[in-house]
């Protein structure tokens, strides 16, 4: 039943990357830290680390998800340049301080830091003008210089951190330059690659120091088996979801997007 729930899930999560930039983080870490809390003890070293795995394994998949869902939207004319370089350098800097500060932070405050980030990014989407709507009129722009350094650093830093790839933060960002969500989302995948490989290898490296013993199917916080079954399922629901590229309405796709980050939240805070 636990490898089932993961592959319907990691299939939601191929569905969300290719339409909604989330690459995994939002879909699996609640899904495998409540999975891994329950079925472990707390005084098992897996229920101990649960909130590690989750986010290792995550930024693992979304590995696999981000890439493919750029190559999608690469095919479907939706990447922009000057959007994704050299912002994605800049996060692929912070990527690295973001995974090390996870490695001494406690299951617990990485939780309750995603609930609250969670919390602010809602909020700021529901309340901040040109998220929900926008008029077909406005004339995207560029970036600016300290949205892309400073920016940048702070984007992978949080979303390395949290194991959520970075959409959360370049989606909004992007809209708010005058990208339509099509654009937005479909940017958010190439701009979480730095996130992914930087987490996951940092994530590999810094495990050693601990004093945990996960078991033989674990590289690091990486739970292999895990990862595979999601990763199974993530390309079922790439494949699905590949059709709907561009012909979902601005306004619903807003919605939708804002919609799925309450879901997530009211498990995440649940659990």
């Amino acid at each position: 039943m636990f490898y089932v729930l993961l592959a319907c899930f990691g299939c939601l999560s191929g569905i969300t990357a290719v339409l909604f930039g989330f690459g995994g983080g939002f879909v699996v870490v609640p899904l495998l830290y409540r999975m891994l809390t329950a079925s472990h003890g707390t005084d098992d070293p897996v229920g101990q680390s649960a909130m590690h795995i989750a986010v290792a394994t995550s930024t693992c998949v979304m590995i696999v998800n981000a890439l493919i869902a750029t190559v999608k939207h690469h095919r479907a004319g939706n990447i922009i340049r000057h959007y994704v370089w050299p912002l994605g350098g800049f996060i692929g800097l912070g990527a690295v301080v973001g995974a090390v500060a996870a490695m001494w932070a406690s299951s617990e405050v990485i939780r309750y830091a995603f609930i609250v980030y969670l919390g602010v990014t809602i909020l700021d989407c529901l309340f901040r003008r040109g998220f929900l709507t926008q008029s077909d009129a406005v004339v995207p722009r560029r970036l600016g210089r300290a949205e892309v350094s400073a920016g940048g650093i702070s984007i992978g830093v949080i979303a390395t951190f949290l194991g959520v790839g970075g959409s959360v933060m370049t989606v909004p960002l992007l809209r708010r330059c005058g990208l339509n969500m099509s654009r937005a989302t479909s940017m958010a995948n190439p701009l979480s690659l730095p996130v992914t490989v930087a987490g996951t290898l940092t994530y590999m490296a810094m495990a050693g120091f601990t004093e945990f013993d996960l078991g033989p199917w674990f590289v690091g916080y990486v739970d292999l088996m895990a990862f595979a079954v999601l990763t199974l399922g993530a390309l079922v629901g790439i494949r699905l979801a590949t059709p709907w590229i561009g012909r979902i309405p601005d306004r619903l796709h807003a919605r939708v997007y804002v919609g799925l980050l309450m879901l997530v939240l009211i498990g995440m805070f649940s659990g």
